[in-house]
């Protein structure tokens, strides 16, 4: 049985145990205002979908879309375990809640995440994806402890100009 991504409950025991991981991590390396991790009650939120990623039943990591608006989304609480990060669940996470996005027809997917080196593994994995750094989107302000980043998901925004001579 491979890696599975599906839709979770925040309130399920494994899953706050590694959301309090999350938020753990975020406050030990960034300053009290720059920490904007959601809790249980902000993922119920009818306008987040939180999704888990597990290999044998086993939690490996989560990750979350937020609607902004119509055509915007971001993505929230992303979290690997430590002890499958750099196994590709990251990667496949934000794959998936791309997918997610692009489905329900958003235009655009940003984040906010650290500017600080505990967080480069995140920043590379979102430069991976396709995500560029963007000015602080929605209720973020500037923060010398943030990194906005977005990817635009229209069809012409993601052309790779294969047919080009």
């Amino acid at each position: 049985m491979g890696l599975v991504i599906a839709i979770d409950d925040p309130r399920s025991e494994d899953v706050q145990a590694v959301l309090a991981a999350h938020l753990a991590f975020a406050r030990e390396v960034t300053p009290p205002e720059g920490v904007h991790v959601l809790g249980v009650d902000g993922l119920l939120d009818p306008a987040v979908t939180l999704f888990s990623a597990r290999l044998d039943g086993e939690l490996l990591g989560v990750g979350a879309l937020k609607q902004l608006d119509a055509s915007h989304a971001e993505l929230k609480s992303m979290h690997t375990i430590e002890a499958a990060r750099r196994r590709g669940v990251g990667r496949a996470m934000v794959e998936h809640l791309l997918s997610v996005a692009a489905a329900r027809k958003y235009q655009r997917v940003s984040l906010e995440t650290g500017a600080m080196d505990a967080f480069g593994p995140a920043r590379r994995l979102y430069l991976n994806a396709g995500f560029v750094p963007c000015a602080p989107f929605g209720a973020y302000r500037f923060s010398p402890s943030s990194a906005c980043m977005t990817i635009d998901l229209r069809p012409a925004a993601r052309s790779t100009h294969d047919d080009e001579p």
